[in-house]
């Protein structure tokens, strides 16, 4: 069992508690020297030449396996590049062809903005009468019918960090004869995943929340290994193709889940990304979990007691969380501000969710415990009615 936090193995400024891994993880100690000798020494020395003396070319498909390790995936059923915005739409037009005589997509609003853009993105594209059909969280089970083609969702709410069941609504939209597509962009490296089990056709991810793989680190695609053959490329780049130097006139996708692959692989990010997940070595899952709720649940008691006006967002109950706590404030943005402002570093979404990330990797139950007592003067005090936490950022 690995003693956690691992403070040591992340480069946090001092004085600073950071709760917004959710959004953006920290940065690992060893990612600026990794990405110093892709610089340096990779593309600096070897320029056109690493993509073969570096390995460049397998870099993709080495960071994959590393993060199928992670959700509980095959090697070799993960691939990675692009955005997570892309990877959505690779996977939704990719199940709608495997269910060619329906017509709707099922989500729920709670989802993530982009996730249904790109589902509306692709209906506008395609037509044949295609419908997004979204309901409330809880209404999902209910919804899965035999006019669902896929049902696309994400595990774990950006906002509440209310948890959905994978299994059991994997099993509903089977039951129902639907693909299953789940979104793990705040589930991969924060509660334990095991798409093997669940046996959903495809999960999609970003790497730049849990995984601590820096702004604009690239996404991951699964793909359950005996579907592969009969998944169809909306987007059939060059390097999904079975062979890409050869240059062929027609399109031929890779026999493997490399066909998700599109264009040219970001090495710099990945390598960074690569970098960072050797934070994992030797982690389990289940020690994060079991840190992540404890972590939770301390912050949650600490708050309430001295934060009579906010007002608990994320679910109870531990078993239907993630790893992040909401809180509810009409003037919440502000009040992020202010505690940004004394070093506590959070996040707020709209319309009034102030939204704290808990990652046992390096974050303690002492760093919980004075968030709160800074959350507490923050309110207290109302010191975010000052003027300069009124102004809003492009980004909150």
């Amino acid at each position: 069992m690995t003693t956690l936090p691992l403070k040591h193995l992340f480069d946090i400024p001092e004085g600073t508690i950071y709760l917004d891994g959710n959004s953006l993880g920290p940065l690992p100690v060893g990612a600026v020297q990794r990405a110093t000798k892709v610089l340096t020494e990779e593309w600096g020395r070897e320029l056109i030449r690493a993509w073969n003396t570096a390995d460049w070319m397998g870099l993709p498909q080495q960071v994959g396996d590393r993060i199928a390790g992670l959700i509980g995936a095959a090697p070799g059923s993960v691939a990675t590049g692009d955005t997570l915005s892309i990877k959505v739409y690779q996977a939704l037009a990719a199940a709608l062809k495997l269910r060619p005589s329906r017509r709707v997509i099922l989500s729920d609003t709670g989802n993530f903005p982009s996730d249904l853009y790109m589902a509306q993105g692709l209906i506008a594209t395609i037509g044949k009468d295609y419908e997004l059909v979204t309901v409330a969280p809880e209404d999902v089970t209910d919804a899965i019918n035999e006019d669902v083609a896929a049902v696309m969702l994400t595990e774990v709410d950006y906002r509440s960090g209310r948890r959905h069941d994978m299994n059991e609504l994997t099993a509903k939209a089977h039951r129902a004869g639907a693909v299953m597509i789940w979104d793990l962009a705040h589930s991969a490296g924060a509660v334990p995943v095991d798409v093997t089990a669940c046996n959903a056709e495809f999960a999609v991810g970003c790497s730049y929340k849990y995984l601590n793989g820096g702004p604009g680190a690239p996404a991951f695609i699964y793909a359950r290994p005996d579907i592969v053959l009969a998944v169809e490329p909306a987007l059939s780049g060059w390097l999904g193709h079975e062979a890409p130097f050869a240059m062929e006139p027609a399109y031929r996708p890779a026999m493997t889940t490399e066909r998700l692959r599109v264009g040219t692989p970001p090495i710099v990010q990945l390598s960074i990304l690569d970098a960072a997940l050797d934070v994992w070595d030797g982690v389990e899952m289940e020690d994060i979990r079991t840190a992540s709720v404890a972590l939770c649940e301390t912050f949650i008691e600490e708050v309430e007691r001295r934060c009579p006006q906010l007002t608990l967002a994320s679910p109870r109950d531990a078993g239907q969380r993630g790893s992040q706590v909401s809180f509810a404030f009409s003037e919440g943005y502000p009040v992020m501000q202010a505690l940004i402002d004394r070093g506590v570093i959070g996040d707020f979404r709209a319309p009034n969710i102030l939204r704290f990330g808990f990652t046992p990797l390096y974050i303690g139950h002492d760093d919980v415990v004075q968030a709160a007592e800074i959350l507490e003067k923050v309110m207290a005090g109302e010191i975010w009615k000052e003027p300069k936490y009124q102004i809003r950022s492009r980004v909150t």
